[in-house]
């Protein structure tokens, strides 16, 4: 069992700045990928960045330049430094991780609750 905990989200002005954090806890031997997926109403979810163990990022196109994620291995948690906000990045923001229980077991996809982000004036 892991379960995946998000804190940061909240309401911010056009142009501001917001921090995600998500920690892991529970079975874990290793997370290979862990980050962020945001879903707006109306739209479907989309990956907007992750970090595999090794530092290497992926991310959507519409956030390249303003967002950061980075990763803290020993405390299982991951973060979104989330800069130069924009209305349109008003969404539920999800973390995900994949999650290896053991040194032979399956990886398996986990989600946190998510946390609400408004961007608006």
């Amino acid at each position: 069992q892991v379960q995946l905990v998000e804190s940061g989200g909240g309401l911010v002005q056009p142009g501001g700045s917001l921090r995600l954090s998500c920690a892991a806890s529970g079975s874990i031997f290793r997370i290979n990928v862990m980050g962020w997926y945001r879903q707006a109403p109306g739209k479907q979810r989309e990956l907007v960045e992750n970090i595999n163990s090794g530092g290497s990022t992926n991310y959507g196109d519409s956030v390249k330049g303003r967002f950061t994620i980075s990763r803290d291995n020993a405390k299982n948690t991951v973060y979104l430094q989330m800069n130069r906000l924009k209305p349109e990045d008003t969404a539920v923001y999800y973390c995900n991780a994949d999650v290896r229980s053991s040194w032979f077991g399956a990886v398996n996809d986990y989600w946190g609750q998510g946390t609400q982000v408004t961007v608006s004036s």
